[in-house]
Formats: structure tokens, sequence, C-alpha cells
């Protein structure tokens, strides 16, 4: 038995039994009770189809979203890294190519971004910034040594202040790093985020075995905090343990004059390059010293001691080049900038302070071919866009 109802344009059917149903969708009645006699391998077949479109619709939002390197770019690591280290035209072009890829690996991203601060610009800035975010801790730290040298201190707290909270501890300690040194105001918003992260480092490295490592990272975070008292304690067991640790005697020296030890300062350092002349470490650390006791004459003496020893090391010729312009001897300044360059093409910091004391000069003809090199390497360094 089953019952019939009117709804609207259609009869509406109820079967008692199964029966029922099939007998009466055999009868042809398919009009009748149209959705309840549609066949099951018909259903099945709309499934089908309603899963095929779902599948096809996601590889296709899939296939949108992830970009296609061209092949060109894929095999052109080697090559952007071989240009960027030898300062070789459309490097800048190159490098940012090689770090915009999504498929680069760990290794070959952190090789790329120890060349960036060489070719600052926009676009570099932007990537450095995207690599802060990377999912990779080694890429993070990466980046964080590609922000401090393509921005001044005192605009990179706004990029690196987050990484002061992040999931990893090397990236939140390279972080404090990057930041210490800065002012309040240069700091900002960030100034109570890192005394924070300062005071937790602290008792991180409190809680660690005693070494020569932590006792030089504790006067660092002391130095900070102006701290001198507590910053000399730590370097004295920095060279208790680890007597030639010559950064971490440099530092003491440092701390001594803060203090106003000034003949304590020097004594130490006297003391040390007797037993060490031929250190080039030292010889150059007293000429800065020296030139911060406004003895400049002297301290030229140290820093061409300390490029005599390592002629190779680019900062050591420029800090000479740099207290040579002091003492009004510009031809000498230049030649040693010029030595810089011819050495490490690739120093956009000696290229552009060698146009600066040619322009000083006079020099025009010199000043545009390093300009014109400038602007093969980077078309958009801001040297070039600010009207060097």
């Amino acid at each position: 038995m089953h019952s019939t109802r009117v709804v609207g344009r259609f009869t509406r059917t109820r079967f008692d039994s199964r029966a029922e149903l099939t007998e009466a969708c055999r009868s042809a009645q398919v009009s009748t009770f149209p959705d309840t006699c549609m066949p099951q391998s018909r259903r099945y077949l709309l499934i089908s189809l309603g899963l095929a479109l779902i599948v096809i619709v996601a590889w296709l939002s899939l296939r949108s979203t992830t970009p296609v390197v061209p092949e060109a770019i894929k095999h052109g690591y080697s090559e952007a890294l071989s240009a960027a280290r030898a300062g070789q035209p459309g490097a800048a072009r190159q490098l940012y190519q090689q770090l915009g890829r999504p498929d680069l690996s760990v290794k070959r991203r952190v090789w790329l971004h120890a060349e960036l601060p060489n070719y600052p610009s926009p676009q570099a800035l932007k990537l450095a910034d995207a690599d802060l975010q990377s999912e990779a801790a080694d890429v993070r730290l990466a980046a964080i040594k590609s922000v401090v040298g393509l921005v001044p201190g005192g605009q990179r707290s706004l990029l690196l202040g987050p990484l002061l909270d992040d999931e990893d501890q090397s990236v939140r300690f390279a972080a404090i790093n990057a930041l210490l040194g800065l002012t309040p105001d240069e700091l900002g918003l960030y100034f109570a985020p890192l005394e924070q992260a300062i005071d937790g480092w602290e008792q991180v490295l409190k809680e660690q075995p005693p070494s020569a490592a932590t006792y030089a990272q504790l006067a660092r975070l002391h130095l900070h905090n102006a701290e001198l008292k507590q910053a000399q304690d730590a370097l004295e067991n920095t060279l208790r343990l680890e007597p030639g640790n010559l950064p971490a005697l440099v530092m003491q020296i440092d701390v001594l004059d803060r203090q106003g030890q000034s003949d304590a300062a020097r004594q130490l350092l006297a003391q040390q390059l007797k037993a060490q002349p031929d250190s080039a470490y030292l010889q150059h650390a007293l000429g800065l010293w020296l030139l911060h006791h406004d003895q400049l004459e002297f301290a030229l003496l140290g820093l061409s001691k300390a490029v005599e020893l390592e002629p190779d090391n680019k900062d050591y010729r420029y800090d000479l080049a740099t207290t040579l312009h002091s003492a009004e001897e510009l031809e000498a300044a230049q030649n040693q900038l010029q030595e810089i360059v011819q050495r490490h093409p690739a120093d956009r910091k000696a290229r552009v302070l060698l146009i600066n004391y040619w322009k000083e000069s006079g020099q025009l003809q010199n000043v545009q071919v390093l300009l014109a090199q400038l602007e093969q390497l980077n078309p958009d360094d801001p040297a070039l866009q600010q009207g060097l």
C-alpha cells in the first residue's frame, strides 16, 4: 500500500516497502516521484563528478599560487654567488633573483645573505625582511646579519625587535647582540623588550658551566647596561680561562677607559704589545686607542703597522684611510681605499668613500668611472639614487 499527496506541480508518494518503490520505478513513473527513483549508479556518477571538480579546482589553485622558477635562474646559483663575491657587473640583480627563489636550500640562502650587505637597495631590504620570517633558524640568523649590514643602527630595531621573542634561542640571542649599543630613543618600543631579553640571557649564561665565551658574552651585556664593574669582573674571568683572548683584552682596555683609568688601560695595552709586537690585532687596537685619545700622529703608526702585518685586512686598511683623511693626507687616504677596491671589488663601503674623497680633491673623471662601475654592480644603490 502507498499513499499519495500533491505538492506544487509534483505528486509526492510515500511507499510502505522497498518492493513497492522498486516496482514503481520500473513502471517508468519517474516523473511522478523524481527524487525518489534516481538510479543508484547515477548518484555515484554525480558524486564522482563532484569530487573530480573539487580536485581540479584545488590543483588549479595550487598551480596559480606556486611561482614557477625559470630554468636560467634555477641553474644560476653558482654564477650569482661568484658575481657577488667578485663584484662583477649585474651582481645585485643575480643575487636578488636567487634570494627570491622559493626552492633555494637553507645552506645556499645563508651563503647569499653573507654577500647581501654589499648590494643595498629597497629590494635587498625586502628580501632580508622576508627571510627574518623563514621557517629555518639558520636563515633567520643570516637575515639578521644582512639587516645589520644594510640598515643603520637607529633604524634596525623595528625589523629585529620582533625576534627578541623568537622560538629559537640562538635567534633571540643574535637579535639581542644586533641591538646592543643602541640608545633608548633608537630602540623605541623595543627598549623594554630588549632589557627583558638581556635579563633572560644573563640568567641562561649564569646557569651554564664557566667558560671564556660565556664570561665574554656576559661582559657585552653588562657593557650595554653600563654596568662597568660587572663587565670588568666578567672580562677578568674570561682572560683567566683564556689568556690569549685578544678581543676580550681589548674590551677590558675599553672598560678601564670608561671607568676613567686611562693609565691602567695604556699600561695593559703596552704590556700585551711588548709580548706580541707582531699582532696586527693589537697594533690596530693601539691605533684606535691613540686616536680616541687625540694622538693622531701616533695613531697612524699603529694603524699603518696593522696594515703592514695584515695587508689583506680591509677593515684595518679602511680605518687607516679615514685616519689619514683626518690628518689631511687626502692622497694617501685615497691610495688606501684604491687598494681595498682592487683587492676586494665587492667592498661597497670603500668604493663609496673613495668616490667622496675623489670628489673632494676635484678628480671628477675618477668619480665618473667609479660611479659607472657602481651602477653596473647595483643600479638601485642608494648612493646613486641620492646623487652621490
